[in-house]
């Protein structure tokens, strides 16, 4: 980025004060010695899978815990936190969670060329802690989710400089700790890049076939984990889940109909996906916002979808905001955000039980706002042609069929 423009963009990408670092450190270590101090294991997330960990030492399944929804390539690398003792789970597990969730935003600013020393990234970590609850949730739960909001941004930062086959190893250890990031295969699809997208199948594909084979039930994950997700899961569970298809049957939907609804939204947002792939337009932006387009689709027909999924697409949307014609400068990105603001108490919701109706309308403006926006069909901001950041690397190719 530019850091001789006298505008705003000029002053937010050069190079943040130590006051400023030194509110972000406060705000990073705040809520992890609130967890230090009010867990036992570091989270209650986290806790299953090392849980899961230590039944697969003493001989056990770890899929007779219903609520351990992770591929066996998991439990292995839970093992190492089995082993240590708890006073030392509660303190590492929101310290790595907080850490991983900085390096992603990181990686998600270097796909644009932002310096991580900018005033910029400083700012908007902090505002991420500080303004959006699902930082906090995350890292009160130990959710291993954040491996995937590490890997997402890890990888479009390897596929921007052409290195897909590398992107590829990326998303697939990410899928092999939790499957979140298994729609992105779409875009190695979108892209044609089939070495990369071999290598993202092959690399889950051979750990969790060697680790299921180390399981008392080597197909624990198929017959019992699958399942469960398919029926929905339990009442308890059913309670947090922010994707239309729960939600909508909450409301008195008919179930056959609010799952309907959800499939055809999330096959609508493919659609769209796609359609931000084939206009080829300079810089990372057509990447970050076709991956993020498919995750969003999928965060609408996901069993389970919770808010802290959305930490997986928001730190890379915000991170375009000083490039114009990104997603994060639409007037509805930043509405669809409103319901996650810590504190702010909402007429007949405030039950932590009803979250999911405030996650399920951020979920939908949001997946609104990045797949339907008509001045980026035109590929325009306002009346003026978009200028993007252009990677250090060769443009992406157009893979498209020429309409």
């Amino acid at each position: 980025m530019n850091e001789g423009k006298s505008d705003i963009s000029g002053w937010l990408v050069r190079r943040a004060s130590w006051h400023a670092w030194a509110v972000l450190a406060l705000v990073l270590c705040v809520p992890v010695v609130n967890v230090v101090r009010r867990s036992s294991d570091g989270g209650m997330d986290n806790a299953i899978v090392v849980r899961a960990a230590r039944t697969w030492l003493d001989g056990g399944s770890p899929y007779a815990d219903p609520h351990f929804l992770y591929l066996p390539g998991a439990v292995l690398a839970a093992v190492p936190q089995a082993l240590l003792p708890l006073a030392v789970l509660r303190v590492l597990v929101p310290l790595a969670v907080t850490g991983l969730l900085a390096a992603g935003w990181g990686c998600a600013l270097r796909i644009h060329g932002i310096a991580w020393r900018s005033r910029f990234a400083v700012l908007g970590l902090t505002g991420l802690a500080l303004g959006f609850a699902p930082f906090g949730h995350l890292v009160t739960l130990g959710n291993w989710t954040v491996t995937a909001a590490v890997a997402l941004p890890l990888g479009l930062l390897c596929a921007v400089r052409g290195r897909w086959v590398a992107a590829g190893v990326v998303i697939g250890a990410a899928i092999v700790l939790k499957p979140l990031l298994a729609p992105v295969a779409l875009l190695f699809v979108f892209a044609r890049e089939w070495r990369g997208l071999g290598s993202l199948v092959l690399v889950p594909a051979v750990v969790s076939g060697g680790a299921a084979l180390l399981m008392p039930d080597p197909a624990g994950f198929v017959t019992r984990t699958l399942p469960f997700l398919l029926r929905g899961h339990d009442r308890f569970v059913r309670l947090y889940e922010a994707s239309p298809g729960p939600v909508l049957a909450r409301l008195g939907v008919p179930q056959g109909v609010a799952t309907s609804i959800a499939f055809m939204a999330a096959g609508a947002g493919v659609w769209c996906a796609y359609r931000r792939w084939c206009r080829a337009d300079p810089g990372p932006l057509r990447l970050v916002e076709t991956a993020v387009t498919l995750m969003l689709s999928a965060f609408l027909v996901s069993r389970p979808s919770y808010d802290h999924y959305l930490l997986v697409v928001v730190p890379l949307l915000v991170a375009g905001v000083p490039l114009p014609g990104s997603v994060a400068r639409s007037p509805w990105f930043w509405l669809a955000l409103v319901p996650q603001v810590p504190g702010f108490s909402w007429p007949w919701l405030e039950p932590v039980t009803r979250r999911a109706f405030r996650d399920c309308l951020t979920l939908c403006v949001l997946a609104a706002a990045v797949a339907v926006r008509p001045e980026l069909s035109l590929g325009r901001v306002g009346s003026r042609p978009a200028l993007q950041a252009v990677p250090a690397r060769p443009a992406l190719r157009d893979d498209c069929p020429q309409r």
